[in-house]
């Protein structure tokens, strides 16, 4: 069976309450974290090349800040 070619992995990141960033891919078991966002980015790229090692690679990778927030009501 011929292997399925991935166009694009988005990743789901957020950020941590003691700094830094932690992202986790939403379609394969892909998880890594940065200490600022630059090195996060660099973190993805790695894990993608080495999730793929053996096959094709995906033409792109999307990172979707998720901010979380609680508004307590009085």
């Amino acid at each position: 069976m011929k292997p399925v070619h991935i166009s694009e992995l988005v990743f789901e990141v957020t950020e941590e309450a003691d700094g830094g960033y932690v992202a986790e891919c939403l379609t394969e078991n892909i998880v890594t974290q940065g200490d600022n966002w630059e090195e996060l980015r660099a973190n993805v790229k790695d894990a993608v090349e080495g999730y793929f090692f053996d096959g094709p690679k995906p033409q792109a990778i999307r990172l979707r800040l998720v901010r979380n927030e609680v508004l307590l009501m009085q």
